[in-house]
Order: C-alpha cells, then structure tokens, then sequence
C-alpha cells in the first residue's frame, strides 16, 4: 500500500479540501500522511494521519530560501518523512516553487539527473499529451531537455499505458532547421539515439491534433503553454455553460446534452489528472493545482501512488542509462541551478 506525503498548505480553498481529497483517496487503499494546520482539516478519515504543521512557505518569493530557513514548513517536513522512507512519494497542494526546493533540498535529485523537470499530461479528448518541462526549469540546455525526452516517454508508458510513445519537441516550425539555436541542437541529438521513437518538430496548433504522445520544451515555454490551454478550456465551457441557458429553447437543448458535456467537461478538467509530475528525484513528486478542490486533491494523491507502483523513477533511470545519456558520475550541480516559473 503506497504511503503519500501531502503539504495542505497552498491551496486556495484552504487546507480542509486538501484533507477532503486526502479522505477519498484513502478510501481507494492508499495512506495518506497530511502535513497542515490540524486545527484547520476537521476530522481525517480512516488511513489519513494529520502532523500538525501550521507553517506555509507556498507564498514566498524565494523558496529555495524559505526552504532552508524554515525545516518546521509543511512542505519541507512532508518531504522529509518522503526522504526518510516514512513515505514513498510526495504531493504538493499548488506551490509549485516550494514543492520544488524542498524536493531537491531532502529527497535529492535522482543518480546522473542534471535536472528535475514537471511533465503534466494535457486532457486532449481521445488524445492525451505529456508536456515536459511544465515550470521547472526556465533556462535549460540541449542535455537537459534530451533527459527530460526520456522522463516523458517513461511517465507515459508507466502511468499512462502508451506504448512506444511519440516524442516531439515544440517549435515554431515542423522542418528540422527552424527554431532557436537550443531547438536546433536538441532536435539533432534526439534524432540520433534509436531509444526514443522521436517524430521531430511540432507546432503550438498541433499538441491538440494526436501528433505526438510527449512533446517536449523548457519549463517557461511549458508554462505558458499549459495555462493557455487551461485557460481557453476554462472559457469555452464557461460560454457552452451560459448559451445553453440563455433562452428557454436553450435550456431545454441544454438539458438534452447535459450527460454529454458533463463527461466532456470531466474528460478535459486538470482536476481529473492529477497535476504535474515532479521528475528526476530520488522518489516520486506530484504538484497539483492550488485553484483544486478535494477530487484534484483526491487525484493528485492517486496520481503519486500510480507512480509508485509503476516505478516511475526506478524505470526512467533504467532508460536513461541504456541510452546513456545520464550525467557522468561526479560533483552533483548545485541545487540552485533549476529556476521556477510557476
């Protein structure tokens, strides 16, 4: 049974609807260790253990310093007891920087990983896509988003049944010879190994076409990416939403199609996946989204335990090193070099 880690803090209903989402997904078989204000999350459910830990560092400028400054954090004590082998992974509610310092400050990033990235998989109907790098890494280099290649292909076979996934990088142009001078490079050494099923450049348009199964980009562009789509998502469903009870011949359209949009809406929600994937650590991340409520909290945390049983980690290393593209054994980078977006 997969024991997960969750920091309460940082969502934006509050630490209770974490503890909601911590209930139900206890329910399902997996224990849960919620790390939060306890006066704040109500009475747990069975397989939920509250830790009383009032402190947030989710709104802090910096988090790599907050992360230090501050061991008694939520955050920091969830990825402790996940660093400590009290339990096997790690969910963040929302705070993204947080959840990242307090990752590579304790868990530690995983052997000849230069650098961890944050894949997510897009909710294309009938076509999913995992984008990686989702906020990671702002400023990156060939070698980092080549690894980063093969962390989507391992997340998307393991926990998302894909076999022998499509890697694509994004550009703005599908020829091999446009793109920066970064897109170039990386276009050049994914072409070249025979363990990715690499199908070259793919434009903005086409993440949502069924082109490639993992597309891969530095975490800025990542970032904005996904919450552009996120956002024309939200607005979308907000305009079917109003038109179908505009008028009463609308409404009782509206009603007709209610089930339909309904399993549309679940099918293309962030809350039905989970949030991100924190990849590259020694044990499995997940930062969800601070705007979830209890079922993206609930999801989040069977997200992490679907990592753990699919060896998400111990799987993508293996890839890493039959394609030889891990760090050469040496001074580990500092920690400081990965920059968060989000």
């Amino acid at each position: 049974m997969p024991i997960i880690a969750v920091d309460a803090n940082g969502a934006d209903l509050g630490p209770a609807e974490v503890a909601a989402g911590a209930t139900a997904a206890a329910r399902q078989g997996v224990r849960v260790l919620l790390f939060g204000p306890a006066a704040e999350m109500g009475n747990a459910g069975v397989g939920v253990e509250v830790i009383d830990a009032p402190l947030s560092i989710a709104k802090e400028a910096n988090p790599a310093a907050a992360a230090r400054a501050h061991p008694e954090s939520s955050i920091v004590r969830a990825a402790k007891a996940v660093a400590a082998g009290d339990a096997d992974a790690l969910v963040s509610a929302g705070a993204t920087g947080a959840a990242l310092a307090a990752g590579l400050f304790n868990i530690k990033r995983d052997r000849g990983i230069l650098r961890p990235a944050l894949a997510a998989q897009i909710p294309v109907p009938g076509a999913p896509v995992t984008l990686v790098d989702v906020g990671a890494n702002t400023e990156v280099r060939a070698e980092h988003l080549v690894q980063f290649a093969f962390m989507g292909v391992a997340l998307a076979s393991v926990v998302h049944g894909v076999d022998n996934p499509r890697v694509a990088l994004l550009s703005v142009g599908e020829e091999s010879t446009r793109g920066t001078q970064l897109v170039l490079d990386v276009h050049a050494r994914l072409s070249s190994t025979t363990e990715l099923n690499f199908v070259g450049n793919i434009e903005g348009h086409a993440l949502t076409e069924g082109r490639a199964d993992v597309v891969v980009t530095d975490g800025f562009t990542g970032n904005v990416t996904l919450k552009v789509m996120e956002g024309v998502s939200s607005k979308m469903l907000a305009e079917l939403r109003d038109i179908a009870t505009s008028t009463r011949r609308a409404r009782y359209g509206g009603a007709l199609m209610r089930p339909a949009l309904r399993a549309f809406r679940d099918e293309i929600s962030p809350e039905t996946e989970g949030g991100a994937y924190l990849l590259g650590l020694r044990k499995i991340g997940v930062v969800g989204h601070g705007r979830f409520t209890a079922v993206g909290f609930e999801s989040a945390i069977l997200l992490a335990a679907r990592g753990v049983s699919g060896d998400v980690v111990g799987r993508t290393h293996d890839a890493l090193e039959r394609a030889g593209v891990l760090r050469k054994l040496g001074p580990a980078p500092s920690e400081s070099s990965s920059t968060v977006s989000a």
